[in-house]
């Protein structure tokens, strides 16, 4: 398992798992802060905030922790959604007001220019054996980039198919293991009035899951590795099958005739009501599915996506594996500090995280009691076990203007106004990754 999780880890980080951003400020309303009154000031910024999201509950106890135990130094955390998130560290890097610490989005093209341009403080000299002795298998080597560390890892999160058995039973479909058990269980639910699966297509990102999960399954890992290098790749058979079976479902009527007007948000919300049978998603939806508020608390399965009879990829291919981690605004007036906070921070975070049912555990885990854990958890962790490779989410690994028109252009194919070959002769007009696989 440990050898396991040191190569993947390798593998995760080229996929650009780690990065980051940031400029300076001394603006109150959130850039890098200086002392007041003697003490020193250190702001916080991060995208946990929802109702079923543990981190939301964790982060201000951990901060409220901090600084009871920290009086001389305090840290000030500010909250944002995950879309407005984004658009919010942009403008704070552009008008230099990024804070003193920030969430990094899971890395790749949307922060490794940062990285490049030296907005973001390296911190490897600040740490010491003990503090990577109590990191998790291979998360002292996924955290490093080119010989350098810019962050401490909180959670590892990969995504799988949802299933709620109540709705399986109900229709009489069997759970699927292959393309045409899925498509069979797409039938029996249509057929029982259900729906089949949601998707949130309003955010354009859970639609990309799906595709980017089924040409993994059709082409194989290494063959999605391979285009991303050389985009002319995505316009090959294996490639145009797979946005052919993706067409397929949705025609089929596999998915909610509201996807296009339904968020991210939205479709957790109908589908912890029980108004989907499937859902592919990464495990950071699990705290909200077995929330006390849930309809469909103890009644979803987790599975891996099936394997298709015709596809060359297996099951034990995984789809995501991003470290999350805290990132330091390079021109932060107190270094020291801030990297003592985000040692502090990712650890509690990424434990209390993990028996919160947060995220999958990059710290060790030994002395924790995970009794309380719930199946999908456990199940999550067991399907990461069983890894032979990662391949994080597309969108961090093609460059920013062509994951935008790689989002966009399994819109279009969802929507039935191009067809698959038309899908991917435009997608080999992207632009390759400009990460090192």
């Amino acid at each position: 398992m440990k050898a396991l999780l040191k190569k993947s880890a390798s593998l995760i980080l080229t996929l650009g798992i780690v990065s980051s951003l940031v400029a300076c400020s001394s603006d109150s309303s959130g850039g890098a802060q200086g002392e007041s009154n003697g003490k020193i000031k250190l702001t916080l910024w991060d995208q946990s905030v929802g109702n079923t999201d543990p981190s939301a509950k964790l982060l201000p106890e951990i901060v409220e922790k901090w600084n009871s135990e920290h009086p001389d130094i305090q840290v000030e955390r500010t909250g944002t959604t995950g879309e407005q998130y984004k658009t919010k560290v942009k403008t704070s890097i552009a008008a230099g007001e990024a804070p003193d610490l920030f969430y990094g989005m899971g890395g790749g093209s949307f922060m490794q220019p940062y990285i490049k341009s030296g907005n973001v403080l390296e911190i490897s000299s600040y740490l010491t054996d003990d503090i990577k002795e109590r990191m998790g298998p291979g998360m002292a080597e996924a955290i490093n980039m080119d010989g350098k560390i810019y962050t401490l890892p909180v959670y590892t999160h990969i995504a799988n198919l949802y299933v709620n058995t109540e709705l399986f039973e109900q229709a009489g479909a069997k759970i699927p293991t292959t393309y045409n058990e899925l498509l069979d269980a797409v039938a029996k639910l249509k057929a029982a009035g259900i729906t089949p699966a949601v998707i949130g297509e309003k955010d354009r990102w859970p639609g990309m899951y799906w595709y980017d999960i089924i040409a993994m399954r059709q082409a194989g890992n290494a063959a999605v590795m391979e285009a991303f290098k050389d985009p002319s790749k995505w316009d090959s058979p294996d490639f145009v099958a797979a946005a052919t079976k993706m067409q397929q479902l949705a025609q089929a009527g596999a998915f909610n005739s509201s996807m296009f007007s339904m968020s991210y948000d939205e479709m957790l919300g109908a589908f912890n009501a029980g108004n989907g049978a499937m859902m592919f998603q990464a495990n950071w939806v699990n705290a909200g599915i077995e929330d006390p508020s849930s309809a469909v608390k103890g009644k979803v399965k987790v599975i891996p996506f099936p394997v298709f009879e015709d596809g060359k990829g297996t099951n034990t291919e995984i789809f995501g594996g991003a470290v999350d981690g805290f990132y330091i605004n390079q021109n932060t007036k107190h270094p020291k500090e801030a990297v003592e906070f985000l040692k502090y921070l990712s650890e509690q975070l990424g434990t209390q995280g993990f028996l919160a049912g947060a995220g999958l555990p990059s710290w060790k885990t030994d002395a924790l009691d995970t009794s309380s854990l719930s199946s999908m958890d456990l199940s999550a962790a067991d399907i990461m076990k069983t890894a032979t490779s990662f391949i994080a989410w597309w969108d961090n690994i093609l460059p920013a203007e062509s994951a935008e028109a790689h989002k966009n252009l399994i819109a279009q194919l969802l929507a039935g106004d191009i067809t698959p070959e038309e899908f991917c002769k435009q997608m080999a007009q992207l632009k390759p990754t400009e990460l090192s696989l």
